[in-house]
Protein backbone atom coordinates (compact mmCIF):
# COMPACT_ATOMS: atom_id res chain seq x y z
CA UNK A 1 0.00 0.00 0.00
CA UNK A 2 1.51 3.01 -1.15
CA UNK A 3 2.07 6.02 1.12
CA UNK A 4 -0.84 7.77 -0.24
CA UNK A 5 -3.20 4.99 -0.24
CA UNK A 6 -2.21 4.31 3.34
CA UNK A 7 -3.45 7.90 4.48
CA UNK A 8 -6.67 7.67 2.73
CA UNK A 9 -7.44 4.75 4.03
CA UNK A 10 -6.43 6.08 7.61
CA UNK A 11 -8.59 9.15 7.01
CA UNK A 12 -11.48 7.33 5.64
CA UNK A 13 -11.22 4.71 9.32
CA UNK A 14 -10.84 7.61 11.32
CA UNK A 15 -14.22 9.52 10.67
CA UNK A 16 -15.85 6.51 10.70
CA UNK A 17 -14.77 6.22 13.81
CA UNK A 18 -15.49 9.24 14.69
CA UNK A 19 -19.35 9.62 13.42
CA UNK A 20 -20.03 5.74 14.94
CA UNK A 21 -18.48 7.16 18.31
CA UNK A 22 -20.97 9.69 18.53
CA UNK A 23 -23.83 6.94 17.65
CA UNK A 24 -22.62 4.74 20.15
CA UNK A 25 -23.42 7.31 22.39
CA UNK A 26 -27.16 8.64 21.20
CA UNK A 27 -29.36 6.68 23.65
CA UNK A 28 -27.92 8.09 26.74
CA UNK A 29 -30.87 10.33 27.04
CA UNK A 30 -33.09 6.89 26.84
CA UNK A 31 -31.29 5.95 30.11
CA UNK A 32 -31.61 8.87 31.32
CA UNK A 33 -35.10 8.87 31.04
CA UNK A 34 -35.02 5.30 32.43
CA UNK A 35 -33.20 6.57 35.49
CA UNK A 36 -35.40 9.05 36.16
CA UNK A 37 -38.71 7.10 36.47
CA UNK A 38 -36.56 3.88 37.55
CA UNK A 39 -38.21 2.34 35.17
CA UNK A 40 -37.63 0.61 31.14
CA UNK A 41 -41.59 0.80 30.68
CA UNK A 42 -41.72 0.25 26.96
CA UNK A 43 -37.99 0.65 25.86
CA UNK A 44 -36.87 -2.61 24.25
CA UNK A 45 -33.41 -4.17 24.93
CA UNK A 46 -32.98 -6.03 21.66
CA UNK A 47 -31.29 -3.30 19.46
CA UNK A 48 -28.21 -3.55 22.59
CA UNK A 49 -28.04 -7.14 22.81
CA UNK A 50 -28.09 -7.33 18.89
CA UNK A 51 -25.43 -4.71 18.67
CA UNK A 52 -23.29 -6.24 21.23
CA UNK A 53 -23.42 -9.84 18.96
CA UNK A 54 -22.28 -7.60 15.77
CA UNK A 55 -19.17 -5.78 17.75
CA UNK A 56 -18.37 -8.77 18.93
CA UNK A 57 -18.47 -10.62 15.61
CA UNK A 58 -16.56 -7.84 14.23
CA UNK A 59 -13.65 -7.62 16.10
CA UNK A 60 -13.56 -11.28 15.95
CA UNK A 61 -13.46 -10.73 12.34
CA UNK A 62 -11.05 -8.21 12.71
CA UNK A 63 -8.52 -9.87 14.92
CA UNK A 64 -8.22 -12.48 12.35
CA UNK A 65 -6.62 -9.78 9.81
CA UNK A 66 -4.00 -8.01 10.44
CA UNK A 67 -4.44 -4.56 8.81
CA UNK A 68 -7.99 -3.42 10.33
CA UNK A 69 -7.20 -1.84 13.76
CA UNK A 70 -9.48 0.98 13.08
CA UNK A 71 -12.24 -1.80 13.33
CA UNK A 72 -11.07 -3.26 16.30
CA UNK A 73 -10.99 0.38 18.34
CA UNK A 74 -14.89 1.06 17.11
CA UNK A 75 -16.05 -2.06 17.62
CA UNK A 76 -14.70 -2.57 21.03
CA UNK A 77 -15.96 0.55 22.62
CA UNK A 78 -18.93 -0.82 20.99
CA UNK A 79 -18.52 -3.61 23.54
CA UNK A 80 -18.34 -1.49 26.73
CA UNK A 81 -21.09 0.77 25.88
CA UNK A 82 -23.33 -2.34 24.90
CA UNK A 83 -22.71 -3.76 27.95
CA UNK A 84 -23.64 -0.47 30.19
CA UNK A 85 -26.73 -0.20 28.42
CA UNK A 86 -27.79 -3.83 29.14
CA UNK A 87 -27.08 -3.73 32.33
CA UNK A 88 -28.82 -0.26 32.94
CA UNK A 89 -31.85 -2.09 31.25
CA UNK A 90 -31.66 -5.44 33.22
CA UNK A 91 -31.17 -3.38 36.47
CA UNK A 92 -34.40 -1.49 35.85
CA UNK A 93 -36.61 -3.66 33.63
CA UNK A 94 -39.46 -5.48 35.36
CA UNK A 95 -39.37 -9.07 35.75
CA UNK A 96 -40.68 -9.86 32.37
CA UNK A 97 -39.02 -7.50 30.13
CA UNK A 98 -35.79 -8.93 32.33
CA UNK A 99 -36.64 -12.65 31.44
CA UNK A 100 -36.87 -12.04 27.90
CA UNK A 101 -33.56 -10.09 27.79
CA UNK A 102 -31.40 -12.84 29.63
CA UNK A 103 -32.91 -15.27 27.20
CA UNK A 104 -32.07 -13.41 24.33
CA UNK A 105 -28.08 -12.42 25.96
CA UNK A 106 -27.93 -16.49 26.06
CA UNK A 107 -29.47 -17.42 22.93
CA UNK A 108 -27.59 -14.83 20.52
CA UNK A 109 -24.07 -13.91 23.07
CA UNK A 110 -23.11 -17.48 24.19
CA UNK A 111 -24.97 -19.39 22.12
CA UNK A 112 -24.72 -17.98 18.54
CA UNK A 113 -21.22 -16.03 19.36
CA UNK A 114 -19.75 -19.37 21.05
CA UNK A 115 -20.90 -21.79 18.48
CA UNK A 116 -19.77 -19.19 15.55
CA UNK A 117 -16.02 -18.75 17.19
CA UNK A 118 -15.78 -22.85 18.16
CA UNK A 119 -17.14 -23.90 14.63
CA UNK A 120 -14.51 -21.85 12.88
CA UNK A 121 -11.76 -23.00 15.41
CA UNK A 122 -12.16 -26.07 15.08
CA UNK A 123 -13.44 -26.86 11.35
CA UNK A 124 -11.65 -24.21 9.72
CA UNK A 125 -7.62 -22.28 10.01
CA UNK A 126 -5.63 -19.92 8.52
CA UNK A 127 -6.92 -17.58 5.81
CA UNK A 128 -9.80 -20.14 5.37
CA UNK A 129 -10.76 -19.15 8.89
CA UNK A 130 -10.90 -15.44 8.40
CA UNK A 131 -13.20 -16.10 4.91
CA UNK A 132 -15.88 -18.24 6.47
CA UNK A 133 -15.91 -15.30 9.85
CA UNK A 134 -15.84 -12.67 6.89
CA UNK A 135 -18.37 -14.40 5.07
CA UNK A 136 -20.94 -14.52 8.10
CA UNK A 137 -20.19 -10.92 8.69
CA UNK A 138 -20.87 -10.14 5.28
CA UNK A 139 -24.79 -11.65 5.47
CA UNK A 140 -25.35 -10.44 8.81
CA UNK A 141 -24.74 -6.83 7.43
CA UNK A 142 -26.48 -7.10 4.28
CA UNK A 143 -29.70 -8.34 6.20
CA UNK A 144 -29.48 -5.42 8.81
CA UNK A 145 -29.13 -3.39 6.02
CA UNK A 146 -32.47 -4.09 4.18
CA UNK A 147 -34.10 -3.24 7.84
CA UNK A 148 -34.68 0.17 6.56
CA UNK A 149 -37.48 -1.24 4.22
CA UNK A 150 -40.00 -1.60 6.85
CA UNK A 151 -39.32 2.43 7.38
CA UNK A 152 -39.11 3.46 4.48
CA UNK A 153 -42.62 1.64 3.60
CA UNK A 154 -44.17 3.32 6.72
CA UNK A 155 -42.97 6.54 5.34
CA UNK A 156 -44.54 6.37 1.70
CA UNK A 157 -48.06 4.81 3.56
CA UNK A 158 -48.27 7.79 6.20
CA UNK A 159 -46.27 10.49 4.23
CA UNK A 160 -44.90 11.21 7.08
CA UNK A 161 -40.61 11.66 7.99
CA UNK A 162 -42.14 11.69 11.67
CA UNK A 163 -39.71 8.80 12.48
CA UNK A 164 -37.00 9.45 9.97
CA UNK A 165 -34.93 12.47 11.42
CA UNK A 166 -32.96 14.37 8.59
CA UNK A 167 -29.45 14.52 10.39
CA UNK A 168 -29.61 10.78 10.93
CA UNK A 169 -30.35 9.74 7.98
CA UNK A 170 -27.34 12.24 6.60
CA UNK A 171 -24.93 10.94 9.23
CA UNK A 172 -25.94 7.19 8.24
CA UNK A 173 -25.18 8.15 4.57
CA UNK A 174 -21.98 10.11 5.08
CA UNK A 175 -20.79 7.14 7.31
CA UNK A 176 -21.57 4.59 5.04
CA UNK A 177 -19.43 6.38 2.74
CA UNK A 178 -16.56 6.29 4.34
CA UNK A 179 -16.21 2.59 5.42
CA UNK A 180 -17.08 2.09 2.37
CA UNK A 181 -14.11 3.64 0.86
CA UNK A 182 -12.21 2.33 3.78
CA UNK A 183 -13.32 -1.34 2.87
CA UNK A 184 -12.44 -0.26 -0.53
CA UNK A 185 -9.10 0.78 -0.10
CA UNK A 186 -8.32 -1.77 2.02
CA UNK A 187 -9.50 -4.46 -0.61
CA UNK A 188 -11.33 -5.75 2.16
CA UNK A 189 -15.22 -6.43 0.10
CA UNK A 190 -17.02 -7.63 3.22
CA UNK A 191 -17.00 -4.29 4.91
CA UNK A 192 -17.29 -2.34 1.59
CA UNK A 193 -20.07 -4.18 -0.41
CA UNK A 194 -22.62 -4.07 2.94
CA UNK A 195 -22.15 -0.27 2.56
CA UNK A 196 -23.27 -0.13 -0.59
CA UNK A 197 -26.69 -0.67 0.32
CA UNK A 198 -26.13 1.56 3.09
CA UNK A 199 -25.31 4.17 1.06
CA UNK A 200 -28.17 3.76 -1.55
CA UNK A 201 -30.65 3.40 1.39
CA UNK A 202 -29.50 7.34 3.07
CA UNK A 203 -30.09 8.52 -0.24
CA UNK A 204 -33.71 7.06 -0.47
CA UNK A 205 -34.38 7.96 2.81
CA UNK A 206 -33.07 11.53 2.34
CA UNK A 207 -35.40 11.78 -0.71
CA UNK A 208 -38.52 10.96 1.03
CA UNK A 209 -37.45 13.46 3.37
CA UNK A 210 -37.43 16.49 1.26
CA UNK A 211 -41.04 15.01 -0.31
CA UNK A 212 -42.63 15.07 3.01
CA UNK A 213 -41.42 17.11 5.48
CA UNK A 214 -44.08 19.58 5.01
CA UNK A 215 -46.55 16.97 6.02
CA UNK A 216 -48.31 16.51 9.29
CA UNK A 217 -47.41 13.60 11.00
CA UNK A 218 -50.30 10.56 11.05
CA UNK A 219 -52.17 9.67 14.49
CA UNK A 220 -54.97 8.52 15.30
CA UNK A 221 -56.89 8.86 18.50
CA UNK A 222 -59.58 6.87 20.79
CA UNK A 223 -59.75 6.62 24.47
CA UNK A 224 -57.90 4.07 26.45
CA UNK A 225 -58.96 3.06 29.93
CA UNK A 226 -56.56 3.05 32.64
CA UNK A 227 -58.02 2.52 36.27
CA UNK A 228 -60.78 4.62 36.44
CA UNK A 229 -60.29 6.56 33.67
CA UNK A 230 -60.16 7.18 30.11
CA UNK A 231 -57.58 9.08 28.48
CA UNK A 232 -57.00 9.70 24.50
CA UNK A 233 -54.21 7.83 23.24
CA UNK A 234 -51.91 8.51 20.23
CA UNK A 235 -50.85 5.27 18.51
CA UNK A 236 -48.12 6.08 15.56
CA UNK A 237 -47.62 2.48 14.61
CA UNK A 238 -44.36 2.71 16.43
CA UNK A 239 -43.29 -0.96 15.60
CA UNK A 240 -41.33 0.77 13.31
CA UNK A 241 -39.17 2.22 15.45
CA UNK A 242 -37.73 -1.15 16.84
CA UNK A 243 -36.37 -1.94 12.91
CA UNK A 244 -34.56 1.48 13.14
CA UNK A 245 -32.88 1.34 15.95
CA UNK A 246 -31.88 -2.19 15.25
CA UNK A 247 -30.64 -1.15 11.62
CA UNK A 248 -28.72 1.89 13.23
CA UNK A 249 -27.34 0.03 15.92
CA UNK A 250 -25.91 -2.70 13.38
CA UNK A 251 -24.65 0.10 11.14
CA UNK A 252 -22.58 1.71 13.71
CA UNK A 253 -20.95 -1.55 15.46
CA UNK A 254 -21.05 -4.04 12.33
CA UNK A 255 -19.08 -2.19 10.03
CA UNK A 256 -18.78 0.03 12.08
CA UNK A 257 -21.23 1.97 10.15
CA UNK A 258 -23.63 5.12 12.24
CA UNK A 259 -26.99 5.09 12.57
CA UNK A 260 -29.56 2.80 11.56
CA UNK A 261 -30.64 1.95 13.03
CA UNK A 262 -31.10 5.21 15.41
CA UNK A 263 -33.89 7.23 14.13
CA UNK A 264 -35.57 7.99 17.11
CA UNK A 265 -32.78 5.54 18.69
CA UNK A 266 -33.91 6.20 22.54
CA UNK A 267 -37.27 5.39 22.28
CA UNK A 268 -38.82 1.63 21.38
CA UNK A 269 -42.17 1.51 22.12
CA UNK A 270 -44.74 -1.37 22.24
CA UNK A 271 -46.82 -2.90 19.88
CA UNK A 272 -50.15 -0.20 19.92
CA UNK A 273 -52.28 -3.57 19.52
CA UNK A 274 -50.87 -4.55 23.26
CA UNK A 275 -51.78 -1.60 24.91
CA UNK A 276 -54.79 -2.43 26.41
CA UNK A 277 -52.58 -4.99 28.21
CA UNK A 278 -50.32 -2.59 29.78
CA UNK A 279 -51.72 -1.56 33.18
CA UNK A 280 -51.08 1.22 35.45
CA UNK A 281 -48.01 2.69 33.25
CA UNK A 282 -47.69 6.20 32.29
CA UNK A 283 -47.82 6.52 28.38
CA UNK A 284 -45.21 8.81 27.20
CA UNK A 285 -45.78 9.20 23.11
CA UNK A 286 -42.94 10.40 21.18
CA UNK A 287 -39.62 11.71 22.08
Amino acid sequence: MTGTLAHLTLAFGLLGNIVSFMVFLAPIPTFYKVYKKKSTEGFQSAPYVVGLFSAMLWIYYALLKSNVLLLITINTFGCVIETVYIVFFLFYAPKKARMESLKLIILLIFVGFGLIVLLTQFLASGVTRGVIVGWICLVFSLCVFVAPLGVLRQVIKTKSVEYMPILLSVALTLSAVMWFFYGLLLGDFNIAIPNVLGFTFGIIQMILYLMYKNNKPVTHEKSVDIGEQKIPELIKDQKVIDVVKLNAYMQAEILPVVAKNAHKLDHAAPDPQAFHNIPNHTIEVGA
